[in-house]
């Protein structure tokens, strides 16, 4: 793995909050483990090995009943480590794939029967080569037979150029991390309010209020980063998803102990019926409606 690359904590303390029956984990990467599923050769980084058991290990640990796996930009479009956790997770897992605008119908149906229900856009410049936008919408269109919603991941900066391009899509849209706002320009920021107008505008788009240790400025306990999720929450609690982010890619200011990120959640969704909706009933309509 690369030099400075932190991993995953390995002892992470046991929730405060207790989670609602059925909570869904509904961002989570695996990684490898190499070399049964080799990274990809044009990676941006080597991570840890960080395979199922871990993740399903941490899910038993912190109280979730379910996983949804994000493809890791490590593995590139070769989504096998993915679609085996799904597989060995006996329908306690779904998946989002990363695929070229020349995959098959086959491999779809394969991914589909394995349990991916998404695939993902990434705009982040430093994980991904650039891909041109043609290629999405012929993404789009053939995953739409099977009724997957689409995840992006950009920074706020992109958000100017992408609006117009987001606005286009028909089916459900899931954006990572609230759009990676600039917490330190505080929640009235144009950038901010730019996001907000577009969920507003836009009711198939969805947020995930993921990854405070990421935006934060300060530090644990990510009170900057309160204000951002809590905002996004109570406007539009039927469209918001959490997760956990497991094993964190890339951070490199600190790694996070999941135990106390699963304690952020109730400062963020503070009555019951809004944590059952964030956790269970927003997921499960999205991934297991069928």
């Amino acid at each position: 793995m690369d030099e400075d690359w932190l991993v995953f904590h390995p002892d992470p303390k046991s929730p405060s909050f207790c989670l609602p029956d059925g909570a869904v984990d509904a961002h989570c990467h695996v990684f490898g483990p190499s070399p049964q599923f080799p990274f990809a050769p044009e990676r941006k980084y080597t991570p840890c090995n960080a395979g199922k058991q871990s993740l399903f290990k941490l899910r038993d640990h912190l109280g979730f009943s379910r996983n949804v796996i994000v493809q890791a930009t490590c593995h590139g479009t070769d989504n096998r480590a993915m679609m085996d956790a799904c597989r060995s997770s006996g329908d306690w897992a779904r998946g989002v794939a990363s695929v070229r605008g020349d995959v098959s119908r086959e491999e779809l149906v394969e991914m589909h029967h394995a349990g991916v229900r998404g695939v993902r856009f990434n705009f982040v410049r430093r994980l991904v080569d650039n891909t041109p936008r043609a290629e999405y919408f012929r993404i789009a269109q053939k995953v739409r037979e099977f009724d997957w919603s689409i995840v992006v991941y950009f920074e706020v900066e992109d958000l100017v150029s992408l609006d117009p391009f987001l606005r286009q899509f028909t089916g459900i849209i899931v954006v990572d991390h609230i759009g990676r706002p600039n917490v330190a320009n505080g929640i009235d920021h144009p950038d901010f309010q730019r996001f907000i107008r577009l969920m507003d505008e836009n009711e198939n788009i969805w947020a995930k209020v993921t990854c405070p240790e990421r935006l934060t400025t300060r530090g644990f306990p990510y009170d900057d980063v309160v204000p951002f999720h809590k905002a996004v929450v109570e406007r539009f609690a039927d469209r918001v998803l959490w997760g956990t982010d497991w094993p964190h890619p890339n951070m490199k200011s600190h790694m996070p102990d999941d135990g106390a990120l699963v304690d952020y959640i109730p400062r963020i969704a503070t009555t019951a019926d809004v944590q059952h909706q964030l956790l269970v009933a927003n997921p499960m309509r999205l991934y297991w409606s069928e």
